[in-house]
């Protein structure tokens, strides 16, 4: 965003190079966008994005690398193996853009559903993702048309 600062939460683990399914570690790298997923009930479609989905309440997202034919992917509710529900209580994932981690093929135990999503009023830990405020989220959205990468730099780690 033309260089402006914002503030954001990453993974209670930290910045790792070595990104391991559970560390709750958010991965160095640079992660395309991929799908953005949205609530329906609670806002308006993200604006500038193409094609936003609307988050239904049988989506989920597989962390279960015993479930190698699903990990990191999206899966439709009930599914056996452990997983995120995608439509939750909180704000948390009210918009929720799918970052291209670990996803072409995914590898299990590598990490599984590294989103940029929306911070937690105190900005605590994430499981591994990067969270924004929701303006600033909606913002960077409409401003890269929902295309581009998030960079998680190395000397992070």
């Amino acid at each position: 965003m033309n260089g402006e600062l914002l503030r954001c939460a990453i993974g209670k683990g930290g910045v790792r190079t070595d990104k391991r399914e559970g560390d709750g570690a958010t991965p160095v790298g640079r992660f395309p966008l991929r799908r953005i997923f949205y609530r329906r009930d609670r806002l308006a479609p993200p604006p500038g994005c193409k094609s936003p989905i609307e988050i239904a309440p049988d989506q989920g997202w597989s962390d279960d690398p015993a479930d190698p034919d699903n990990y990191n992917r999206l899966v439709v509710l009930p599914y056996d193996g452990s997983h995120e529900r995608l439509m939750r209580e909180d704000a948390v994932y009210d918009v929720v853009v799918e970052l291209g981690y670990n996803d072409d093929p995914p590898i299990p135990g590598l990490g599984s559903a590294i989103f940029m999503h929306v911070a937690r009023p105190d900005y605590s830990g994430t499981e591994g993702c990067v969270a924004l405020a929701l303006p600033d989220l909606l913002r960077v959205l409409e401003q890269c048309g929902g295309e581009g990468a998030v960079v998680v730099p190395p000397d992070l780690a």
